[in-house]
């Protein structure tokens, strides 16, 4: 959905207040700002925070459907836990952020993110990103697409057709073992293979020493779609 696809549809929406919105933003004046700015527009604001843990605290179990979150908070924490925390309170995640932050936004995305709207984008486009994102709408991200396509500190490994076949099917959850089997190839083929990913994975600097992080790199790299990461052991 376009930008002015998503304004002329919150426009026109006329109970704004059935979409429930909370804020995260370690900036007093960012939270304050927009929760004046949704409420001036009659969304029902159920709580601003400065961090994701307030945020959970603060909810005490109330619906939220759209979560507002800024991408580099104060508190120490990391852009993968903050969209994991919010989705476990059960909203969608509209990341807030500056256009130079591109490493961080690759990483909310890969974390399940709903839509990035940068933080110079006027107030009105915010306020309806947020209401496509509530409202379960595909929001359009080709501009900060394009900025992470740039991204010349984004290198992706450099896989074979074999290493990416061992890296879907193991990084999806299943045994080496069983891998190697559906492949076709010895079990100490598929760990050759396995390792030669993690090198050449260290070699980008996106080190990958667990299956874990198996699965992020390949959801980045478009291997896999967005799964659940703590769907898998190490």
């Amino acid at each position: 959905m376009s930008v002015s696809q998503m304004i002329d549809r919150a426009s026109t929406d006329t109970d704004n207040s059935e979409i429930k919105v909370a804020i995260v933003d370690d900036h007093e004046s960012v939270r304050l700002g927009l929760r004046a700015a949704f409420q001036d527009e009659g969304y029902d604001v159920v709580h601003v925070a400065p961090t994701v843990g307030d945020l959970v605290s603060g909810l005490a179990g109330r619906e939220v459907h759209v979560v507002v979150l800024d991408l580099s908070l104060g508190d120490g924490s990391t852009v993968t836990d903050n969209v994991k925390g919010v989705q476990a309170a059960g909203a969608a995640v509209l990341v807030h952020s500056i256009a130079d932050r591109v490493t961080l936004v690759r990483e909310a995305l890969a974390a399940g993110a709903a839509g990035v709207i940068p933080k110079s984008s006027a107030t009105k486009t915010v306020i309806a990103a947020a209401a496509t994102v509530a409202r379960g709408d595909v929001l359009n991200n080709l501009e900060w697409a394009t900025a992470i396509d740039a991204d010349r500190d984004f290198a992706k490994a450099q896989l074979g057709r074999r290493e990416r076949e061992i890296l879907h099917l193991y990084a999806s959850g299943l045994p080496l073992k069983l891998a190697a089997e559906q492949l076709g190839i010895g079990y100490s083929t598929a760990r050759e293979y396995l390792d030669r990913i993690r090198v050449k994975y260290v070699e980008v600097g996106r080190p990958a020493p667990t299956k874990v992080d198996l699965l992020r790199r390949a959801v980045e790299d478009g291997i896999l779609p967005g799964l659940d990461p703590d769907g898998v052991d190490n």
